[in-house]
């Protein structure tokens, strides 16, 4: 257990390193990026709910993954409930292959109750709000052999952020698409110790931005960045007390 209460004294954020990769700073082992995401965990949901525009206080965040009651709409309550148990499920089982099941799962579990056919691929079309982009539908054959490529991606931040890219620009899933691409992209990234992505008030109209951008030119460098300045890491300088 760390002996430091306070998590933020241990973190650094993507956008202050010079290099997100300088091992003496960022590298984490997997169970150092686990404690991390269980740390931030109650920010982790809330954050993930407030890009998708849910109208949810920190505070509030907490009370529900508590089981606690809160006055608020049965579909924001229902939001953070998927939140919890696709991150939990996510956090749980690390060790699951990164496949389209997977990704199928994942969506299950962000879109529960939501969604008409909840992690099963888009079959019907779609827009995008805010932009003219109009995302073909998805053809299994073909998601399954993306996925294939980018996992022969070797560095961590770039398969995170390239599976995190095309997920949201071709809109797999019927419902809960940018939430899907996070977490997945998280899964990614804790496994081989690259931290946690979590995109917050701070940097929201950044990211949606970016994203409208990106739908529009399907040009993701701007993305990329956002995304990568999002990724926050254990200072191992300090962290050094975890128990055996």
């Amino acid at each position: 257990m760390c002996k430091n209460n306070n998590i933020n004294d241990l973190l650094i954020d993507a956008k202050d390193k010079s290099n997100i990769f300088n091992k003496s700073i960022s590298k984490m082992n997997r169970k150092e990026n686990i404690f991390l995401a269980k740390k931030l965990f109650t920010e982790l949901v809330f954050n993930t709910a407030y890009i998708e525009g849910v109208n949810v206080t920190f505070p509030q965040t907490q009370t529900i993954i508590d089981g606690g009651v809160v006055n608020l709409a049965v579909s924001d309550i229902q939001t953070v409930l998927n939140l919890r148990d696709a991150w939990k499920f996510m956090i749980n089982n690390i060790d699951e292959p990164f496949n389209l099941n997977y990704v199928c799962k994942i969506n299950e579990y962000v879109s529960r109750n939501e969604s008409p056919d909840w992690g099963v691929l888009r079959y019907g079309e779609v827009g995008v709000s805010g932009t003219t982009y109009i995302p073909a539908i998805p053809i299994k054959e073909n998601v399954e052999q993306e996925i294939n490529n980018i996992n022969k991606i070797e560095n961590a931040l770039e398969k995170a952020l390239d599976f995190f890219c095309y997920s949201v620009r071709n809109q797999l899933f019927g419902d809960g698409n940018k939430r899907t691409a996070t977490i997945v992209s998280n899964k990614i990234l804790i496994e081989a110790g690259a931290g946690v992505l979590t995109i917050g008030q701070s940097n929201a109209l950044e990211f949606n931005e970016a994203l409208n951008h990106y739908y529009n030119t399907n040009d993701n460098k701007k993305l990329k960045q956002v995304l990568q300045n999002s990724i926050r890491t254990l200072n191992l300088s300090k962290y050094n007390t975890i128990e055996k």
